[in-house]
């Protein structure tokens, strides 16, 4: 095949092959950044794992890595804003059809988890992600700005904020 092109058959096997080296190269990093925000380490699992099949076609024949690790980075943070607004549409069905109903039972409490990891799992989730992405990270004002999709100064508010209610939970 010399001075020919590869036909799509014959460039599947390199296509997986960069896209395994950019799975092990970042999925243990993004299982922890999505366990910070979501608290849920099967549940972090699983948001990797789907933001790699979002990117995979996407991203498979990627030059520049860097960017690969802030594509992921945002799309980590999108798919666990879907997972908490889906989740809070269910809780709010529920309340509707238990409405007139008797009260549900609180919950058992809270596993025994890092003091940090509890406090960070109360805010509210893009204070969280503010949080996670900033000093987690150590990414840049304006590289989570753009990972949340939002402005700086929506995230030096968002940190300030998080910050005060982390050393409220965590004095308490």
């Amino acid at each position: 095949m010399i001075g020919q092109a590869m036909t799509r058959e014959e460039a599947l096997p390199a296509r997986m092959s960069r896209l395994e080296t950019l799975y092990e190269q970042h999925a243990a990093e993004a299982v922890r950044v999505a366990y910070l925000l979501t608290g849920d380490r099967a549940l972090a699992e699983d948001l990797v794992q789907d933001a790699f099949v979002r990117l995979a076609s996407r991203f498979a024949d990627l030059r520049e890595q860097a960017a690969f690790a802030a594509y992921l980075r945002k799309t980590i943070v999108n798919l666990a804003r879907m997972h908490f607004r889906a989740r809070s549409r269910e809780r709010q069905r529920e309340r509707r059809a238990a409405a007139g109903a008797t009260a549900i039972p609180a919950g058992p409490p809270l596993e025994a988890r890092d003091e940090i990891v509890r406090a960070l799992a109360r805010l509210p989730e893009r204070q969280r992600a503010a949080l996670v992405l900033r000093y987690y990270l150590d990414l840049t004002e304006a590289d989570t700005a753009d990972a949340l999709g939002c402005r700086i100064g929506t995230v030096k508010s968002l940190t300030s904020r998080g910050l005060a209610a982390l050393r409220e939970h965590v004095t308490r």
